[in-house]
């Protein structure tokens, strides 16, 4: 594999550097041209832009794909124009009308129309991919997406919605990596013939079998090659309509343990450290070479509890599992200065947030509830747990706590693609995770966390509550309630009510809040990392 990735370097001594960067020995410094990541990336599962829904593969899919608008980040309450130059919303706010910039290419030379937006639309809603509700909630779906989606002419891009929305909620929506737009005739040259069925209807896979390892999008950079658990080398597009990259190349390493990552960057292999653990980041502080970089991130870590298990389906139980974690102890060694304990599943930082944490370490009140639910002695149980930190530390502390409790957990470890796989098929008992939103509104958390519309198998939307098939349909409606309230105040006081029940009687257990926190070497310049992992973008850092 390496000899084959350095025979298709550009020049003999690129392929020669990037070859010894991804050999894991600590010996080859990195490229003056090249931003070289330690980064636990063993979740990714595809590079589909239209399929993935993994934190590490936003990241990429955000320095790759362009959108129509983009979160600006100088005001997250807001979107920018990306491909778009302008648009508008008709007064009954059902149509949005976009005209994109003139003259835009995609990494192949392909010019940009408004054509392969549509298209883009099409296939993500079509694949019906994990990520498709993003859009389909506004009111799309494989049948009309044709007419709902469409070019008027070459820049004008038309996008009809279900309801008259608060614009900015359909605007983030389109800012998600599943809005990414791709290039459509480099796609169709890829497209494989598929039978229709009852669960498929249509006759080819759009691409996505090609794309699961290929690139066909317009960003500051361009995907050239995935390695699964290996590494993702990202080359500089020189065809991008933006301000070009800095660097030649970016080299996103598998490193998942803190150490390795730690000594990688002291010897200068590795310019970016990104999942340090407390003890790690004490000693970067101390060194003259290094410095670290931090942003608070829109991403809560949960355990959740199967429903499907009679045990844990139980509210007597839920709610005991709340008052057998050991916050604080968490919040003073494992969580130390990447994450601070937050209860609720809205972040800080978005509207009607709540930032109360009602539950605390105390065994006897869980063993009071456990009794109520006919299980005083305890149970057996399973937990899934994607191997790596700061879940491995995590799912040992609560083992520990709620053993306590007489509940005895065994911890199953994975990488990220079998413990998520097993999840998303409602397979488990226990999994704890993280969940980042996947736009900048309140319904992106409380739509997660508070709605399940269809609990059944077969359901097309599936929600973390679905996941862990909680059949909630008065709090489904009442998530609705708040999409569709214009009045702020009025939505903020929906969703603090959300909160509130999900708290009391949900079968997630909230832990912490992210705080993302990187390690990196001092001669990078413009490093930063932004509130969500499709805006950490890298195409403006240079050495």
């Amino acid at each position: 594999m390496l000899e084959r990735f350095a025979l298709r370097s550009r020049g003999l001594l690129a392929g020669v550097a990037m070859s010894a960067l991804l050999a894991a020995p600590a010996f080859a410094v990195s490229p003056p041209d090249t931003l070289v990541e330690g980064f636990a990336i063993d979740d990714i599962i595809t590079m589909d832009p239209g399929e993935a829904f993994e934190l590490s593969t936003a990241e990429v899919t955000g320095n790759t794909y362009d959108l129509l608008v983009r979160l600006d980040l100088s005001d997250t309450s807001k979107v920018k124009g990306d491909l778009a130059e302008s648009w508008t919303v008709s007064d009954d706010g059902l149509t949005y009308t976009f005209k994109l910039k003139p003259g835009m290419k995609f990494a192949s030379g392909n010019p940009i129309t408004a054509a392969d937006v549509a298209y883009s639309f099409e296939r993500a809603v079509k694949l019906d991919k994990s990520p498709a509700f993003i859009i389909e909630q506004l009111g799309i779906s494989g049948d009309n997406v044709a007419e709902k989606a469409k070019a008027v002419d070459d820049t004008t891009f038309q996008f009809v919605v279900d309801k008259a929305y608060a614009p900015s909620f359909v605007l983030n929506c389109l800012s998600a990596t599943v809005a990414s737009v791709v290039d459509s005739k480099l796609v169709k040259e890829h497209v494989a013939a598929v039978k229709p069925s009852a669960d498929y209807k249509w006759d080819n896979d759009f691409g996505n079998a090609w794309l699961k390892t290929g690139y066909a999008g317009s960003g500051p950079y361009k995907l050239r090659e995935w390695r699964a658990n290996q590494a993702v080398v990202l080359e500089r597009n020189d065809n991008y309509n933006g301000e070009k990259a800095k660097l030649a190349r970016v080299i996103y390493r598998n490193m998942k343990e803190s150490s390795a990552q730690r000594l990688a960057l002291e010897a200068g292999d590795i310019d970016v450290a990104r999942n340090l653990e407390p003890n790690d980041l004490d000693a970067i502080a101390k060194n003259a070479d290094l410095t670290t970089a931090s942003a608070p991130k829109g991403t809560v870590y949960y355990i959740s509890l199967n429903q499907k298990n009679p045990n844990l389906a139980k509210p007597e139980v839920r709610q005991a599992f709340k008052y057998l974690v050991d916050y604080d102890a968490m919040a003073s060694t494992i969580l130390k200065g990447i994450g601070e304990i937050h209860q609720s599943f809205l972040p800080k930082g978005d509207l009607g947030a709540v930032d109360e944490n009602p539950f605390k370490f105390d065994v006897a009140k869980a063993k009071e509830l456990l009794a109520k639910a006919g299980l005083p002695d305890g149970f057996k149980v399973t937990m899934d747990v994607r191997t790596g930190q700061p879940t491995t530390g995590m799912a040992e502390s609560i083992q520990q706590t709620l053993g306590q409790a007489g509940i005895k957990l065994e911890i199953i470890p994975g990488d990220g693609k079998q413990t998520l796989t097993k999840y998303r098929a409602r397979n488990h008992d226990i999994y704890i995770g993280n969940w980042g939103q996947d736009y900048f509104d309140p319904n992106s958390n409380a739509q997660t966390f508070a709605s399940n519309p269809d609990n059944s198998d077969a359901a097309k939307i599936k929600t973390l509550a679905w996941r862990n098939a909680w059949d909630i349909p008065d709090l489904t409606k009442e998530t609705e309630a708040a999409l569709l309230e214009k009045d702020s105040a009025k939505r903020a006081d929906m969703y603090k009510d959300l909160q509130q029940k999900i708290l009391d009687t949900s079968p997630f257990v909230i832990i912490h809040q992210q705080l993302e926190v990187a390690g990196l070497r001092k001669n990078l310049k413009d490093f930063k990392l932004g509130p969500s992992f499709d805006t950490n973008f890298v195409w403006t850092v240079s050495k």
